[in-house]
């Protein structure tokens, strides 16, 4: 993919910010997982309210569906509102960019919806929370430089949290487990080449060719497997109960947070940015709690209590660790 694959550990480190600038990513990065956190609740409930169709199509279908719909919806309000969206689509380099972060978005999502056919949900955020020590062992990989032991103990609190808010997975391995693995590993190699690309070129632009690669090859891999050929499947879309749920996926979900995450992780460590955004599923059981979806257990107050305090010790107590690291890439 030319520069922009080359010395990816060169990218790996946070780019140059001022202490205000790091605050404002870490307010940025949180209320980006407290929108995804919204998300599980939006999707839930327009799967519910297609189970009809679901049962006609398949769940496969009606998620690529979903998912074609909500990027689509994204990449046209960037072409309507954001000029530098637009001017991006005629740069090559937007394009080189947009085509690795949306190729690696689809790969995770469409590895994720296949696995949750066969495993159960609290299964799935546990495999799923493996991105935080993906990321932790690819940076590694790449920067030839060792973690302090205060990113470690993040690391390990965000995937215990994480894994655990809705109690211990009962974890047998099968393809569904394998390939939800596989959408971690994916969620790790996204925040990781964010992290380079959106130091390399223009973030705004970015966002937008990476929409248009995840709503085409939605697309794309609906068709391959025959689906997506009547027009009363794409139809469902409007249907009551889908279409707001998927206007506040594509506006919230895709376009408010991945334009927020491409702003500002560049001014974190890629590390520390996968600690922030395993803050996902404690948004995500609140709304449930609040909305009667989810039980009370304590369970919550631990995995919850966890992460809380995963992030609280790589941002407060480790602050001299943090930057040491934060410098590492750009030494070597």
């Amino acid at each position: 993919m030319g520069e922009l694959t080359s010395q990816l550990g060169d990218g790996l480190s946070a780019g140059p910010a001022t202490p205000e600038q790091r605050k404002k990513a870490l307010l940025a990065l949180l209320v980006v997982t407290a929108v995804w956190g919204a998300t599980f609740i939006w999707m839930k409930q327009a799967l519910n309210a297609l189970d009809s169709e679901i049962i006609e199509y398949g769940r496969f279908e009606v998620v690529a569906v979903l998912v074609a719909a909500r990027f689509a919806v994204a990449a046209l309000a960037m072409l309507l509102f954001f000029p530098k969206g637009r001017a991006a689509l005629s740069d090559v380099e937007q394009w080189r960019g947009g085509l690795i972060l949306g190729s690696i978005m689809l790969v995770g999502f469409v590895t994720q919806m296949i696995g949750l056919e066969d495993i159960s949900p609290s299964v799935s955020a546990f495999l799923t929370s493996l991105y935080v020590v993906f990321t932790a062992l690819i940076t590694v990989l790449f920067t030839k430089s060792r973690p302090s032991r205060t990113l470690l103990l993040g690391v390990f609190l965000a995937t215990f949290g994480a894994g655990f808010i809705q109690g211990p997975p009962h974890l047998t391995w099968g393809l569904g487990e394998i390939l939800t693995v596989i959408c971690a590993v994916f969620f790790a190699l996204h925040i990781i080449y964010t992290q380079k690309i959106t130091q390399q070129v223009e973030p705004i632009g970015v966002t937008q060719t990476s929409f248009l690669v995840v709503a085409i090859g939605s697309m794309l891999l609906l068709f391959a497997i025959g689906g997506g050929r009547s027009l009363e499947q794409w139809e469902m879309v409007f249907k009551d109960g889908v279409f707001l749920q998927v206007l506040f996926l594509g506006l919230g979900g895709s376009l408010f947070c991945l334009l927020l995450l491409n702003l500002y992780q560049r001014f974190l460590h890629p590390i520390q940015a996968a600690i922030i955004y395993a803050l996902e599923p404690v948004w995500a059981t609140m709304y449930g709690l609040g909305l009667g979806l989810d039980d009370w257990s304590w369970w919550i107050l631990l995995g919850g209590g966890a992460l809380f305090f995963g992030n609280i010790v790589v941002e407060v107590f480790s602050t001299a660790e943090s930057e040491e690291l934060m410098t590492a890439g750009d030494s070597t």
